[in-house]
């Protein structure tokens, strides 16, 4: 079996990431260890237990890696964050200060809307139809 294990998010502060994906999104942070150049080896995960595609948080080191925070895909969605109920964490989410960048809506292939991440990259929340 292969899968994607993990996907690089450049970010600016390793803690500032870590409370957005823990706490206005809900991840759980699977790793956290310090690495013997001052990094440190982050990573979040969307469900339980290891279930789905991480994100090693990687702290931008220098001018070219910061200036790709925020819009690492050229401004498109760049994240598909799957849910098995939608209203309830869409709710959850703007409750928690997640900014939507358009309303809720049914397509062919399920419910969904745009968020942005704190720093400004574009994820689709989608419930998939059926």
């Amino acid at each position: 079996m292969r899968r994607i294990a993990l996907v690089t998010l450049v970010v600016d502060d390793y803690d500032e990431a870590i409370r957005f994906f823990t706490e206005a999104l809900g991840f759980r942070l699977a790793e956290d260890v310090p690495r013997s150049d001052g990094s440190r080896w982050v990573v979040v995960e969307p469900g339980p237990h290891g279930a789905g595609t991480g994100l090693l948080l990687a702290r931008a080191k220098g001018e070219a890696q910061a200036a790709r925070i925020g819009d690492q895909t050229g401004g498109r969605v760049g994240f598909f964050l799957h849910t098995d109920h939608f209203a309830r964490d869409h709710a959850q989410m703007a409750a928690a200060g997640v900014k939507f960048v358009e309303e809720p809506r049914r397509e062919p292939y399920g419910t969904v809307a745009v968020f942005q991440d704190l720093y400004g990259n574009r994820w689709d929340l989608l419930q998939p139809a059926g």
